[in-house]
């Protein structure tokens, strides 16, 4: 059995064989599609072993934020739950 990485590959050769035309265009939607999943499917597994090393940021200075969206769906209510106010 192939890995993902393989089957990926393979698939990516037969669309780089296939003529595109009217007659192959749905054929080569396909196997987009397919690898579409399958990347979707190496990357939940890469996701899924651990987060490997993280990394740290040392504060200093300001920062300046700012909260974007639609209006009534709460950016008011979570700058006063961070901040305190």
């Amino acid at each position: 059995m192939s890995t993902i990485e393989e089957r990926i590959k393979e698939l990516e050769e037969e669309i780089s064989k296939t003529e595109y035309n009217k007659a192959t265009q749905h054929h080569i939607g396909r196997l987009k599609a397919r690898i579409a999943f399958l990347k979707e499917q190496l990357e939940k597994r890469r996701s899924a072993k651990g987060g490997g090393k993280g990394y740290a940021v040392k504060k200093s200075g300001n920062a300046t934020v700012g909260l974007v969206g639609f209006p009534s769906v709460g950016k008011s209510t979570i700058l006063n739950k961070i901040t305190d106010a």
